[in-house]
């Protein structure tokens, strides 16, 4: 194999996050496939035996947990989900146990909700723990909690999970694996649709057809979530591979294989990085254009002088949208009143809201290390 053939960047990352969907591990029924699994597990212990660190975010939990429960689909329903979650999680990280034990390898599970790599102390936590479990020569087994998490603060996918923990563990490569061997400039079951091997920054998909569940052949999370999972993490430095499952050997070895999107950006606070891509604004602040120059011009704090107008319904800690006077979202925020509080502090100084309300009045709407721009 020729340089020209290979992916230098790839083949040299030593600590890597593989993310696999459900669509890879299950069989035409539903429940996990357990040749599937043996398979991925392979490729990963071939990987630990060239000195790579991997951790791996999985999906399946709610697949393992259908059959024990006698339902014959996934369920609609969040508690219902939860319930099969409970279930099957146990039993995933069992058969991954006992597949890593082939190669004489343990596994670690760590269960993460949207709070351990937003909130400061959660996220040194979470560090901490992958530290150590890497250092002691585990190999952990991600998954988001969903026996706890809600709809209002799930990840919404592992894709998305997947990016942020390669953020948290300082991986050097984002391997997402799916049914389908890389993007398309279209749906690849269509005559006449092109792989994209490489895709530099986002004017490479310009005219690329994204669908949000599936219009380029993928499972639940669409390929809409790959991409963006894919902009998270280059956007942090990171680069990443989409590909398939059966090309996850190659592509953690560095062919030339799926798509490989090139890093477009640096290192920056995870929770930003969550905020910018992860979230949905409960509420708009609308901003005369004298904040909007503060907030985008000089990355300064929103103050309540600045603020002309609140919709929404939100509490403090919320992600808010600012906005211009034209109503165009400019940045987005975590809010420190609740909505009914505001319209009190409108165009008004903190020194007055001071004086009149009380000291703890006299602060930022939206503290400028909890917003970014969009």
């Amino acid at each position: 194999m020729t340089r020209s053939e290979t992916r230098p960047e790839v083949a040299a990352a030593r600590r890597v996050v593989v993310k696999v969907g459900s669509s890879s591990l299950t069989t035409a029924h539903g429940g996990i496939d357990p040749e599937r699994l043996r398979a991925l597990v392979d490729v990963l212990a071939a990987a630990r035996a060239r000195g790579v660190e991997v951790v791996l975010v999985s999906s399946g939990a709610i697949a393992a947990g259908l059959a024990p429960l006698g339902m014959r689909r996934r369920p609609a329903g969040l508690a219902a989900q939860q319930a099969a979650a409970s279930v099957g999680q146990g039993l995933l990280v069992h058969r991954y146990t006992d597949e890593l034990a082939r190669h004489e390898l343990v596994a670690g599970q760590v269960l993460l909700t949207a709070d351990d790599v937003t909130r400061r102390s959660h996220y040194r936590n979470a560090h901490q723990t992958f530290a150590k479990l890497l250092e002691l020569g585990v190999l952990p087994i991600v998954n988001e909690n969903d026996t706890v998490a809600t709809t209002e603060i799930r990840f919404g996918d592992n894709d998305r999970l997947a990016a942020l923990v390669a953020h948290l563990v300082h991986a050097d490569l984002l391997v997402l694996l799916s049914d389908v061997d890389g993007l398309y400039d279209g749906n690849p079951a269509e005559p006449g649709t092109t792989l994209l091997e490489v895709v530099a920054g986002d004017a490479d998909l310009d005219g690329v057809r994204i669908g949000r569940t599936g219009a380029a052949g993928l499972g639940t999370g669409g390929m809409q979530t790959k991409v963006e999972a894919a902009r998270i993490a280059t956007g942090a430095g990171i680069p990443v591979v989409l590909t398939s499952a059966p090309l996850a050997g190659a592509a953690l070895a560095g062919e030339n294989v799926g798509t490989l999107f090139r890093p477009t950006g640096r290192r920056q606070p995870t929770r930003l990085l969550w905020l910018a891509h992860a979230t949905e604004a409960h509420g708009t602040l609308q901003l005369d254009a004298g904040a909007v120059r503060a907030v985008v011009d000089r990355r300064a704090s929103l103050l309540p002088a600045g603020i002309t107008g609140v919709t929404g319904t939100f509490v403090a800690g919320d992600p808010v949208d600012l906005t211009d006077p034209d109503g165009v979202a400019v940045a987005r925020g975590l809010v420190n009143f609740d909505a009914d509080e505001v319209p009190a502090l409108l165009g008004r100084s903190t020194h007055d809201l001071k004086r009149e309300l009380g000291a703890g009045y006299e602060r930022e709407v939206v503290h400028r290390d909890d917003l970014v721009l969009l």
